[in-house]
């Protein structure tokens, strides 16, 4: 899933290329991604409006448009948002979508094609999505904004009114594993499995660990850490160990630069103790048990 550094990328993609454009046609071979659910009433509600900023909030990719309307898209586990040309031709088993400007975006990842917004410069921000997860509302920005799913939203993980204190009140009334609650959006909105490790291990806390036991240096670590590695992340232009790609369909480099997510078996990168893997909330956590000690 995308999680905070692929998401922001995505936005400052889409902050370069589209703002200023104005939405003239909209596709979708999947209502259920949408909503309103009717194809016909999303067209017509999105249509002729102008995007005016793009913003992020935790995971959710928020376009502003005229109007005072909003979308919000939430990429979910498999999609990706990307700026080109594709032509679409209807079958008797279904759609066919491809791809006009040639490079990365014939990348096979990039061919899950299940919506596009047309914009009048004549260029396409189309949804490629191979598991079908990811969601797109459209309505008036007041309505979006204070849905749950963003009105419940912890503070963002690089959110600069993250003070410490904040952080350890937070965190410290948590007693499920530290792991566990970096990854709840509830809590802190932004982190997931592949940087939930690297912060962990750099921190040297056990993935396991109640939060409510972890002391103040601790916590000051793990804070510290979880900046240092989501801002490098976002330099590198998020990690692309699945099916994450940048709005050119080109893979993130920090897969490059991962501590020990998915690395188990092979030598820690601090001690050379073999790198171990336990499952915490059904969700799976890579630590070195020398490091990282219970």
């Amino acid at each position: 899933m995308p999680e905070l550094p692929e998401v922001q990328t995505i936005v400052d993609d889409l902050s370069q290329k589209v703002v200023g454009q104005t939405i003239i046609d909209f596709w979708t071979d999947w209502p259920k991604a949408i909503n309103p659910s009717s194809p016909t009433s999303f067209k017509k509600g999105v249509r002729g409006l102008k995007i005016i900023k793009i913003e992020r909030r935790g995971k959710n990719i928020l376009i502003y448009l005229t109007g005072n309307k909003l979308l919000l898209i939430h990429q979910k586990m498999t999609g990706h948002l990307m700026v080109g040309k594709w032509k679409k031709k209807k079958f008797r088993e279904g759609w066919r979508v491809n791809n006009l400007v040639r490079g990365s975006l014939d990348d096979r990842v990039n061919q899950y094609i299940h919506a596009i917004f047309y914009l009048k410069n004549g260029e396409m921000i189309a949804l490629s999505d191979m598991r079908k997860f990811a969601r797109i509302d459209f309505g008036k920005e007041k309505d979006i904004l204070s849905s749950p799913r963003i009105r419940m939203l912890g503070p963002d993980a690089l959110d600069t009114k993250l003070t410490f204190n904040k952080f350890k009140t937070i965190i410290g009334r948590r007693k499920k594993s530290i792991k566990q609650t970096l990854m709840d959006p509830f809590v802190i909105a932004g982190i997931g499995n592949i940087y939930a490790d690297d912060i962990l291990w750099s921190s040297k806390v056990h993935p396991a660990r109640s939060s409510n036991t972890l002391k103040d240096a601790e916590l000051k670590r793990i804070l510290i850490n979880t900046r240092k590695i989501l801002k490098k992340a976002i330099k590198l232009r998020g990690t692309s160990v699945g099916d994450y790609r940048d709005t050119a369909g080109e893979p993130g480099k920090y897969g490059k630069e991962i501590l020990v997510y998915r690395k188990t078996g092979q030598p820690c990168p601090r001690c050379k103790t073999l790198i171990q893997r336990t499952v915490l909330g059904q969700r799976s956590a890579h630590f070195c048990p020398q490091c990282q000690k219970i």
